[in-house]
């Protein structure tokens, strides 16, 4: 089921539950069907709320990789796919799509060219190899941009979808591994 049917079925739900009330209300304001409806109806915002705070990225201590500059840049690309993922879900339309993929893709050129920065300029024996990951995501990114001309939701979840898992699993595998040689050689 398409994000559009999920918030039509949301707000359908609520009015139906608003409309029950008002006439609980009229027939009578105490009976317990009416205020059990109006529990349902204020629960809903706060469970919806819930259920989609777990299709986000929260940043977490074990994603750190010791290196203040490139936590902050973390942070910031966990906030910017979450600002991505956010114009998906609520359906902001393509211009505030296009931009906040567009700065994410430009943000990660430069958190991408920072981090290459340090490894070359410290000599990282693995530099290539990490390199050739960005390279790679990039690529990645571009055919997701290639496909959103075809078909818009598709190819938004499909990007929201790659980069949560890409960044984390990133994060926690070769960033953390050039990490902890970076900091042998004093950067912080």
């Amino acid at each position: 089921m398409n994000q559009h049917m999920r918030m039509f079925g949301v707000a359908l739900l609520m009015l139906s539950l608003i409309t029950a009330v008002v006439l609980g209300l009229m027939a009578g304001p105490t009976s317990p069907v009416t205020w059990a409806l109006v529990a349902i109806l204020v629960a809903i915002p706060v469970i919806h709320r819930k259920l989609t705070a777990k299709h986000y990225i929260e940043w977490k201590d074990e994603y750190s990789v010791g290196l203040d500059s490139i936590d902050q840049q973390h942070r910031k690309l966990v906030n910017l796919i979450n600002q991505l993922k956010t114009t998906v879900d609520y359906s902001t339309g393509e211009e505030f799509e296009r931009e906040a993929l567009a700065e994410l893709v430009d943000y990660t050129k430069t958190h991408f060219t920072y981090e290459e920065g340090l490894m070359e300029d410290n000599g990282y024996p693995d530099f290539e190899a990490h390199r050739a990951q960005h390279k790679a995501m990039i690529a990645e990114v571009e055919a997701v941009l290639a496909e959103y001309e075809k078909d818009h939701d598709t190819a938004m979840q499909h990007a929201c979808d790659y980069l949560q898992g890409w960044l984390i699993k990133h994060i926690n595998g070769t960033d953390k591994q050039y990490s902890s040689f970076l900091t042998g050689k004093g950067v912080n």
